[in-house]
């Protein structure tokens, strides 16, 4: 008797959307116009769809009075802000190519993602927290000293031109440093640009065009580019949407970072997608901000990653917050344990809320739960496809699809598939087959009505947080300092974030040094969550025959040393 085969194809009772982000917006703007379309807490501003629309057709004239067009590589480097999201929407309506920088990055990572993406322009804040945008652009541009309104630097021989803004009064930001279009100065190049221009910019546009490049961790130690279509994405969000019952009426807490595939798609693009209201209850992550904003603007739904969830549901004036207008959202990024889903259900009055799962190449959404799904089904799985996706479970070493039941590689197929990584056609080739299945790296299990859970993964990545972190790129940058021989990096299951990073390090003979030393280290060239948590300096590395690192046996010496700790 013939087995079943691991493979399922959601179909879908809506077509897919075949038109381009622009198109799309233009007739929710024109159907929701009076309606919210954001609410920026920290920035005190709201604007309607009519207002969001008129920012975005300045904003993209103003990129065309500087030279910028369909195809174009446009960089934002910023936390979450109205601006951000103008300038994706702004980016989309003349087909230029925005490029997600994270506003952690430090300039080692800067450096890569200039380089790689062949930036042209680069639209940044000031500074944040400890991040001196400005300051890191002139160590990495030294030309900037110059002056003049274009950039010219043999080290970024496609950067021309970059913009700056302050969150705070972006129409009265001051040009911080030679070099440097400051925001007022841009939208008044705006005014020299007729909107025929902007409309025939977009008549050239097909849904086919990429429209984003986004990073996601590698291998082989940096960060690669991929390709999104508006296509890929605008489908992913309304979908995404659609599963949450998200209409015009809704309006979505955003606690998730803009620059990650969970804010632009399956934020930003799925409430305007559906004429939902965007709310940012901060720049960045603050969970007394995240509950104070659900109850003044009596939000619907919200996102997040697990320790999102656990840091508003464990904060002491939790009791203190009206939460009962919420309803559903996506929780994703890592495992979502029962305990924490009964207390989002019960306590955070979320019985809605969607697991989901996926990754940035697939534009990010490939499985996401149901609202009527059971409790186990909800936490032991990652749901099924979204409509119009495939998936199905290989065999690593043939290829071949396996029984429902069996663990193997999990691989995805539809117009989710992003276009290739950027200038990267080997790591494309490796990433898509001749079949044009997706290969993801995680292992996991399909049962008989398209469930499937998560086992493990093919490769070493860590999820802190949310954030996917590969160890190599954290190993190269450990091994540049002169005192280290040799590096291990790997995870280890950590309650709050999922995962934490641990690095074993070998130091040449007769050198010492301490963790906080190494650490210090770490955060000059990687971002804050990169830095490994705990750091073990050893003699030598437990190996194969063939002398390579067995990290599974170190983290079994980390797990008997802390439960002997512990005993």
């Amino acid at each position: 008797m013939a087995w079943v085969k691991s493979y399922f194809h959601r179909g879908g009772d809506e077509s897919l959307l075949g038109l381009t982000i622009p198109e799309h917006f233009s007739q929710i703007a024109r159907r929701h116009g009076d309606r919210e379309a954001i609410v920026s807490q920290h920035q005190r501003r709201r604007l309607s769809y009519n207002e969001l629309a008129f920012q975005i057709d300045r904003v993209a004239r103003g990129l065309l009075a500087l030279g910028f067009a369909k195809g174009s590589r446009i960089g934002i480097w910023a936390t979450n802000n109205i601006e951000w999201l103008i300038l994706q929407m702004a980016t989309a309506r003349i087909g230029a190519i925005l490029v997600n920088i994270n506003p952690a990055n430090r300039p080692r990572e800067l450096a890569h993602v200039l380089k790689s993406s062949d930036l042209q322009g680069l639209f940044t804040m000031p500074a944040f927290r400890s991040s001196n945008y400005v300051d890191m652009l002139r160590e990495l541009l030294p030309e900037l000293a110059a002056g003049g309104s274009e950039i010219s630097s043999d080290s970024y021989p496609y950067l021309r031109r970059l913009v700056v803004y302050d969150p705070v009064a972006p129409e009265e930001t001051d040009v911080p440093a030679p070099g440097f279009l400051a925001w007022p100065q841009f939208l008044e190049m705006a005014e020299s640009v007729p909107q025929q221009a902007l409309e025939s910019a977009e008549d050239a546009l097909d849904p086919d065009d990429p429209i984003n490049i986004q990073y996601t961790s590698g291998t082989t130690g940096f960060p690669k580019a991929v390709v999104l279509s508006h296509h890929n994405i605008l489908n992913n969000a309304y979908f995404a949407a659609r599963a949450m019952n998200l209409t015009e009426a809704d309006k979505l807490c955003v606690p998730v970072p803009f620059y990650h595939c969970f804010g632009m798609v399956l934020a930003n693009l799925a409430c305007l997608s559906v004429g939902a209201c965007i709310v940012l209850p901060a720049e960045h992550f603050d969970a007394r901000a995240v509950l104070s904003t659900i109850d003044s603007e009596k939000c619907s739904a919200l996102h997040g990653v697990p320790a999102m969830f656990i840091g508003e549901l464990e904060h002491p004036d939790f009791r203190s917050f009206d939460l009962s207008s919420l309803r559903t959202g996506i929780m994703a990024g890592a495992p979502c344990p029962v305990d924490l889903m009964r207390r989002v259900i019960d306590d955070l009055h979320c019985p809605d809320i969607l697991i989901g799962y996926g990754q940035t190449e697939a534009s990010p959404l490939t499985h996401l739960t149901e609202r009527d799904d059971t409790l186990e089904r909800r936490t032991e799985t990652v749901g099924r496809s979204l409509p119009h996706q495939e998936a199905k479970i290989v065999d690593r070493e043939l290829g071949t699809t396996l029984p429902l039941g069996e663990i193997g590689e999990v691989c995805f197929r539809g117009y989710q598939v992003m276009r290739g990584y950027y200038g990267n056609l080997e790591a494309t080739a490796d990433a898509i087959d001749s079949a044009g299945w997706l290969h993801s790296g995680d292992l996991g299990t399909m049962d008989g009505d398209g469930y499937v859970r998560i086992t493990g993964r093919l490769k070493d990545m860590i999820i802190r947080g949310g954030e996917n972190i590969y160890p190599a790129e954290i190993e190269a940058c450990i091994f540049t300092h002169p005192k280290v021989a040799q590096v291990a990096v790997f995870g280890m299951p950590h309650e709050r974030l999922g995962e934490e990073i641990v690095a074993w390090v070998q130091l040449h003979r007769d050198s010492a040094m301490t963790d906080e030393e190494l650490k210090i280290f770490c955060r000059e060239g990687l971002a804050h969550f990169k830095v490994p948590s705990h750091i073990r300096f050893v003699d030598e590395f437990p190996m194969t025959v063939t002398g390579k690192l067995q990290k599974f046996r170190m983290r079994e010496i980390e797990t008997e040393d802390l439960e002997t700790s512990n005993a």
